[in-house]
């Protein structure tokens, strides 16, 4: 089965790569987009995903797995339908790629990070994910 590949985003001080990085994993919670979530239920074990930092930054710094698929998110209440995949870090970029990197390669110009951007999980084409990975130097 081939792996997805996906970019979730996160404010660096609310919860960004070094968070990860210290806590070996997480479960991803606190989406609260129907998008997003439908895009958090599709992610299977073993899928990569790009870890952007949203806001300040702007900017795709490293490579995480899913460990664990969906399961009901533990910051919801009971019966909503949230739910959350956990997720371990990978690797870090050797250089984050910036927002205006993305925009400004022409290959990467319809992807999600670009066309919808404020959804908070995205999928994004294996080739595109291949190109940022390319550009930060992983």
């Amino acid at each position: 089965m081939a792996l997805g590949h996906w970019l979730v985003k996160s404010e660096p001080n609310t919860y960004g790569w070094t968070h990860l990085v210290k806590d070996k994993r997480t479960l991803w919670t606190g989406v609260r987009n129907f998008t997003a979530r439908n895009n958090l239920a599709a992610m299977k074990k073993g899928d990569l995903v790009l870890f952007y930092h949203s806001g300040e930054g702007k900017e795709v710094v490293g490579v995480a797995q899913v460990t664990a698929e969906a399961q009901p998110d533990t910051t919801a209440k009971a019966g909503e339908g949230w739910v959350a995949v956990e997720l371990a870090p990978v690797k870090a970029l050797a250089a984050p790629v910036t927002l205006a990197a993305v925009k400004a390669e022409a290959s990467l110009r319809d992807i999600a990070l670009v066309k919808l951007s404020r959804l908070s999980v995205m999928p994004i084409p294996k080739v595109a994910f291949e190109r940022i990975l390319a550009m930060g130097k992983a």
